[in-house]
Parts: structure tokens; sequence; C-alpha cells
């Protein structure tokens, strides 16, 4: 028979902040703002005048740079506009644009208006996509009006801001990778809406800057994660503005090398396939002001990406960022897409470990040897979604009370390490 053994959480290198237990048996954070958009404003208001984002080589062809300012309110703007189109609080707005400034106001609108962003990767087939729209009901679509179009072709109104949620209520409809992989290759199964409220995105973002300490002091992030995914969404961009750093975004591949040197990068962030296609172009750049280095794997695409190229990769991200810390992280989007995080040794990349629980995350394992170390992997914590989206029949199969089935067969050694199952 099956049995359910947990692993309660025991001290680790990506915990640093104070967890409490609740009555549900989840570690949450204590003091978290209310919601995500009261985080945003705070965080506005003290940097103001910093670059909040900056494009490179994306789909209007030409440098685009807004400060916490002017992104904030051109956001407002842009909820605003909603709002007298008839959008408010609960209505769900998909965003479906490509990776860029635009994308961010679009995305940062609709949160302010009250409204449910609903993330669409623009990559997807019209036909994928339409089931996505569909699926979530969407009472309205952000598609820009094309790749050169400004944002005022965005709706536009009177600034608005809403700031009633709370940390329990629905603040972000994400999908499972479904027909589309993070880097665009092509995946199986139909894409699951997640809904991730406000405590899971604000828990998130609490792990990410406890765990790497990001600096206040204008962390320079190189985003190549998909923004319309959670790690690129949840674990990249928010943590990066919630410390008043500066995202910058650079969607032509030939760019990035001189993206990280001339917009002095701190830290890059990208699926280990990304940083495979982008190896012969950042051949033999050595830049040493990078700090951080994250290699991130969706547990789809790990499956299905090669241990030869993985190793590759990670020796060569060793010369070409020589004095950065390098790790990599293994999540799903049911788990604000991060779940697990591994730092990198210096030593010969071992395709097997997975990593130690991230953030609250704690973990469980279901099956017949679960007793033994060995069976499916399980994750609860407050960054762990709550649901699918109007999906009863899939939230039973895949949740057992608070833990999140993940599908993926591991072991768990005695020091609490995570590998992937042979």
């Amino acid at each position: 028979m099956p049995q359910l053994v947990e692993y309660p959480q025991t001290r680790n290198p990506w915990c640093t902040n104070p967890l409490a237990r609740g009555a549900d048996g989840v570690l949450r954070y204590g003091n978290l703002n209310p919601a995500l958009t009261e985080l945003l404003d705070v965080q506005v208001h003290a940097f103001s005048n910093r670059e909040a984002v900056v494009e490179i080589g994306g789909a209007s062809g030409h440098e685009v740079r807004l400060t916490y300012r002017q992104l904030w309110h051109s956001a407002s703007r842009i909820a605003g506009g909603l709002q007298e189109h008839g959008i408010g609080y609960g209505d769900r707005v998909a965003v479906r644009m490509p990776v860029g400034a635009r994308w961010v106001q679009a995305f940062l609108g609709a949160l302010l208006s009250g409204a449910v962003p609903v993330l669409v990767p623009d990559p997807l087939p019209d036909a994928l996509a339409g089931q996505l729209l569909s699926d979530s009901s969407a009472d309205f679509v952000l598609d820009g009006g094309g790749a050169e179009a400004h944002y005022a072709d965005l709706p536009d109104g009177a600034a608005f801001i809403d700031d009633g949620a709370s940390l329990s209520e629905l603040a972000l409809l994400c999908y499972t990778s479904g027909g589309v992989r993070p880097d665009g290759s092509p995946a199986h199964g139909d894409p699951k809406g997640v809904e991730l409220t406000n405590e899971n995105l604000l828990s998130a973002v609490r792990s990410m800057v406890g765990a790497l300490d990001l600096p206040t002091d204008g962390l320079r992030n190189l985003v190549l994660l998909p923004l319309a995914h959670a790690s690129g969404c949840v674990d990249q961009m928010l943590p990066t503005f919630a410390v008043g750093g500066t995202v910058v975004l650079s969607p032509d591949p030939a760019l990035i090398a001189e993206t990280i040197v001339a917009e002095r990068i701190d830290a890059v962030c990208a699926t280990p396939r990304i940083f495979a296609g982008l190896l012969p172009d950042l051949a033999g750049l050595h830049a040493e002001a990078v700090r951080q280095v994250c290699s991130a794997g969706h547990r789809a695409e790990l499956a299905a990406t090669d241990p030869g190229t993985c190793e590759v990769v990670a020796a060569a991200l060793r010369e070409v960022f020589p004095l950065a810390r390098q790790w990599s992280v293994w999540g799903a989007t049911e788990t604000s897409g991060i779940g697990l995080a591994l730092a990198d040794s210096g030593e010969p990349h071992r395709h097997d470990l997975l990593g130690l629980p991230f953030g609250g995350t704690e973990l469980a394992l279901w099956g017949p040897r679960a007793e033994s170390g060995h069976g499916e992997l399980l994750c609860r914590g407050p960054n762990v979604a709550p649901r699918y989206w109007n999906d009863p029949q899939t939230t039973e199969s895949r949740f057992t009370g608070s833990w999140f089935h993940t599908g993926n067969q591991v072991d768990i050694d005695a020091d609490g390490l995570v590998h992937r199952a042979e």
C-alpha cells in the first residue's frame, strides 16, 4: 500500500528567514505584506528614480529604460484604462505579449486594476493560446496591439491602484507548460491553470531575497527565463523589484554577451537549454562582475534534458562567470516555480542531484517504498499553490491535503538531499 512519509524541514542553506508552522501543518512566513501590490507600491516610492526595467534589442527595435516612477505611472494608467472597460476585482486579464518592457507594464497594469493576471506564453500556437483563454474565462486580453505599438495602445485611463487584496486571495493564474516548455520547445500534455495566491507569491519572493541575500543597492538582473512562466515572473522579476533592482531584458540572443558587459549585470538566470544555446556567443567572455548565476530546471524540461548537456553547460558557465555564485533550482508552476535548490560545488555536474528544500518548502515521499527513502516527491509550503483553476478533479488527484504530488520519482538521502531516481 502507498505510504506518505514526511521529511520535516531541518536547517539548510536555502532557508534563512524565520518560519512558523500553521494550524494546517504548513510552514509560513510572518509579517508578509497583505498583498503583492502593497509590497511593490512601497518599493516604488523607496526607489522611484532607479531603473526598474531595461529592454535591449526587443520587438520595438529600440532601447527602452523605465524608472520605477515611470513604470508605476504607466501601469496605473493601464489599470485605469481596464477599469474604464469594466474590469475590476477578481476579473481575469490575460497577458499575451512578447517579452519586453511593455509586457511588464501590461502585467503590472492588470495587477493594479484588481484583476488576476493570466499569463499566456507568447510562443504558444494560436489554438493552444485560445484554449488557455477559454479555460481561464479571460475577461480581457492585453496583446498590446502588435509588436510595434507603444504602451498607449494598451488600455489608458486615469491612474488607478486597487489595494484591497489579502494573502489568501488569488493573485496570479499561471499555466503549466503543457504544449511548450519554458525555453519555447515543444512539450506534451494539456496545460493546467494553477492558482497562485498573494501568500504564494510573497513567500516565493521572501525566499529568494533571503536565501540569496539579494542586495538593495542596485541589483541588475538579466532575466532570460520567459516572463509568462512562474520561474521568470515570480522567481526572477518580482524579487528583483522587491529589492529595488533592475530587470534587464534582452530577447535577441546575439546581444546577450554585449548586454552582460554594457549593462553591468550582477545576476543571470536561464534554463540549461537556453544557456546551451548561448554558449557559442558567450565563448571567450569572462564576466567577473556577475555574482549570481542560476540554472533553472522545470521538472518537465529536466526530464528531457540530456545529462551530458547539463555537464557541458555547468563547466562552461564556470569559465564565463568565474567569480559568480552558481546554483541550480528545480521547481514546478505549482511550487511558484521553485521547490529545490543546489549550490554548484565546482565538481563535475551530477545529473541525478536535484537539491535541498528551498525557502519554506517541505518534502514527503509517496509510495510503497517511501519508508526506505524512495517514492514520488510531494511538496508543501507557503509557496505551493492551493488548487487548480476550475478543475476539482485534477486538484483532488494531485493534492493530498496540502501536499502537492509532483509526479517525479526520487530518492531522499539521510541529509535530506533529493536525488532523481534512476
